[in-house]
């Protein structure tokens, strides 16, 4: 079994940053791919960032400048570092990882989720 558990969450004004974390725990083997995920209230649940283990990244439309998103493997933790953030970030903001653990079984993990609110 393998958990992630993000931290960084917080209120925020508009144009401010935040940085979360999100690390990874258990019998893990191997991290493929990781990345960042929102979820705003009565929205469904969105692509924010992502990651792969080779370090290629893809980003949301709507972060693309503003959103930086980096990991460090010896760590097994992602980050995303949230720049001129604006009101409409606001949301849950969960992590995902694709990862083996060392039974050889291989699946996606979330974590809990964090909070993001961005007051104008």
């Amino acid at each position: 079994q393998a958990q992630l558990v993000e931290s960084g969450g917080g209120l925020v004004q508009s144009g401010g940053c935040l940085r979360l974390s999100c690390a990874a725990s258990g019998s893990i083997s191997s991290i493929y791919t990781m990345g960042w995920f929102r979820q705003a209230p009565g929205k469904q649940r969105e692509l924010v960032a992502v990651i792969s283990s080779g370090g290629s990244m893809n980003y949301a439309d709507s972060v693309k400048c503003r959103f930086t998103i980096s990991r460090d493997n010896a760590k097994n933790t992602v980050y995303l570092q949230m720049n001129s953030l604006e009101p409409k970030a606001t949301a849950v903001y969960y992590c995902y990882a694709d990862i083996r653990t060392s039974d050889l079984a291989r699946s996606g993990s979330w974590g809990q989720g964090t909070q993001v609110t961005v007051s104008s």
